[in-house]
């Protein structure tokens, strides 16, 4: 089979007993891989009403038709479960070198079920899955476990879960080769089902039905991807964003208190860039290179990671913190113990307004005096979340959770959708934006839905709230859908001059299967109508779809949008629209005959079923 190796892998890990099992080619040409296939695979072993962190409840890894082919950026894999965090599906990818090796193993997927008697390392080769003790690698950090467990099986690659996982922190990661499967606590199912972690071994090639013309065409991909398309991604990385966000109102400061940070400057990516700049590195496979370290300047001993955007946002500006060298090694922190940096700077920036209102007193929190702008709580609280110690008990449990412990009005300061804390973009000066955030089945995310770029692109005013948003979310969502189930890299997806017509030639040469451009957008409103059915499924309801109360209550306070609100009926009107473009009901349920044409009828449950 070109392109799939026509297996999964299904392991019971309460008894070590594994067996493999075949796809149709429907479900491949269905679902794609990467996420598409995931969520099919979630969406049949996930038993109804399961607990996320239950061993019924599933592990799923699954790559894609491209990994392990000459297309650039391609070497991605995907991880889901249902998450501890929002109670609903839950996925994230990763990659580099871990996904090329998956594929290798023979399997496009694997499907974890149950949980090790005691703490595992999971090793699969092609025929061969055995259960190692694990228990003399606890405690040891995620980069500390992957080295050694790519000791003690030499020429393997690992996925491991930090501290943060072994202790069922809800916003755990899953990390390989330094990189981190990283929001709706995926690490924390991996460590509910005592898997410290995984080590993969393969030597299974991936055949490709037209070598010559994928060839042809790769290299025309490759040359976009050095273009003026992806130079930003190249020079800056994404830490250009903040600079950029800050200029325009968008960056969320103080808990999303305010719009721009006073300390933009300081920690923008030219600033880090001209200082801080360690070394720029790239995934396998990839011929961007976007991924850059940075150092720290202000102590003997030098501490170097990797800093996106989003990590600098929620560890920055979010918490009021403007020294880069206190953001770099907050950033390590959270890459070590496995942390969501995201979710954990938005649980923290939480807690900064709980201590600001008086909720909390620093003896709530074991002396470490939690305000905004304040590097040293910072860095003693990322631990005790780890390790759920002290307050780090409470805040393990993610904002939503937390506020609901404290209360006092504090969820009016959970900045989260669904249970997901937000990222690094103000939903109240973009609101295609802040509709694709209600909506999103995974919860807040600017990584499912690319519905900002309507706003910044100037296609519509970005403080207009119209039911026409509406159909912009949709397209949004399945595109990058389509592109998280190929696992292409987002970053060039402005290289294709026509994605969908240029993508399913590349599907046709790698599979041999014909692939029009219409099918595989379809496939992308496939694939989100599955996560909503898995949704629905797990007790989703229309009032889940909406944002926190203080982005529908409290106007922007400064910036170049100060003074502008979204209102809960505008936010109502933007969703009317969505659900009307998508052929939903008014109550946000799928109808049977869209089940029908999209192919899912048989394979949805009752209860998502309109």
């Amino acid at each position: 089979m070109d392109g799939y190796q026509g297996k999964v892998l299904q392991v019971e890990l309460s008894t070590g007993r594994w067996w493999e099992e075949e796809l149709p080619e429907a479900v491949y040409r269905a679902f794609i891989g990467g996420i598409g296939l995931g969520t099919y695979l979630l969406y049949r072993h996930c038993p109804r009403g399961a607990d996320p962190l239950a061993p019924g409840s599933p592990l799923v890894l699954a790559s894609a038709p491209f990994v392990g082919t000459a297309i650039t950026t391609s070497a991605k894999y995907a991880v889901l479960a249902k998450s501890p965090l929002t109670g609903f599906i839950g996925d994230s990818l990763s990659s580099s070198h871990l996904a090329l090796e998956l594929k290798r193993t023979g399997y496009d997927a694997v499907v974890l079920t149950g949980a090790c008697p005691d703490w595992s390392v999971l090793v699969i080769r092609e025929g061969q899955v055995e259960l190692r003790d694990g228990r003399h690698l606890l405690g040891l950090d995620t980069w500390a476990t992957e080295q050694a467990v790519r000791r003690e099986v030499p020429g393997g690659r690992t996925a491991a879960i930090g501290p943060a996982g072994e202790h069922g922190v809800r916003f755990a990661t899953i990390s390989n080769d330094g990189r981190h499967a990283g929001r709706t606590g995926i690490g924390t199912v991996m460590g509910a089902k005592r898997l410290k972690a995984i080590a993969v071994q393969g030597k299974r090639a991936v055949q490709v039905a037209d070598r010559a013309g994928l060839l042809r065409a790769n290299r025309a991909l490759i040359a976009r991807s050095n273009g003026p398309a992806t130079a930003k991604y190249r020079e800056l990385g994404t830490p250009a964003n903040l600079l950029a966000f800050d200029r325009v109102g968008v960056l969320p400061s103080h808990n999303f208190q305010r719009a721009t940070f006073d300390g933009a400057e300081q920690i923008s990516g030219e600033e880090l860039h001209r200082l801080h700049l360690a070394r720029t590195v790239g995934c396998a496979s990839c011929t961007v290179g976007c991924e850059h370290l940075y150092r720290t300047l202000d102590a003997a001993e030098e501490t170097a990671t990797r800093l996106e955007y989003e990590t600098l946002f929620a560890l920055g500006p979010l918490l009021g913190l403007a020294d880069p060298n206190a953001v770099i090694r907050a950033a390590r922190l959270c890459d070590l113990l496995g942390l969501d940096s995201i979710s954990a700077g938005g649980t923290i920036a939480w807690a900064m307004e709980c201590c600001e209102r008086g909720l909390l007193t620093p003896a709530d929190s074991g002396g470490i005096d939690l305000r905004f702008g304040s590097a040293e709580a910072v860095l003693a609280v990322l631990p005790l979340i780890a390790r759920r110690e002290g307050i780090g008990a409470l805040l393990a449990e993610g904002s939503r959770r937390a506020a609901a412990v404290v209360a006092g009005g504090s969820h009016a300061w959970a900045l989260h959708v669904k249970g997901l804390e937000l990222p690094g973009y103000e939903p109240r000066g973009l609101k295609t934006l802040a509709l694709g955030f209600a909506v999103s089945p995974r919860g807040a995310c600017h990584n499912r839905s690319a519905a900002y770029e309507a706003d910044f692109s100037g296609q519509v005013d970005r403080f207009k709230a119209e039911a026409g948003r509406g159909p912009l979310a949709a397209r949004s969502e399945d595109l990058a859908a389509v592109l998280d189930s190929l696992v292409l890299c987002k970053f060039i997806r402005k290289c294709f001059d026509d994605l969908y017509a240029e993508a399913a030639e590349m599907y046709r040469l790698v599979t041999g299967w014909p692939m029009r451009a219409d099918e595989l957008r379809l496939a992308g409103e496939r694939i989100t109508t599955l996560k909503k059915l898995f949704n629905v499924r797990a007790g989703w309801t229309r009032a889940d779809d909406t944002l926190p109360s203080r982005c529908l209550s409290e106007p922007l306070a400064d910036g170049p949008g100060a003074g502008e609100r979204l209102t809960q009926a505008e936010l109502d009107l933007m969703i009317a629209g969505y659900y009307a473009a998508r052929g939903w009901t008014p109550d946000g349920l799928v109808p049977a005959e869209n089940l029908r044409a999209l192919g899912l009828d048989e394979l949805a449950a009752v209860p998502a079923v309109f």
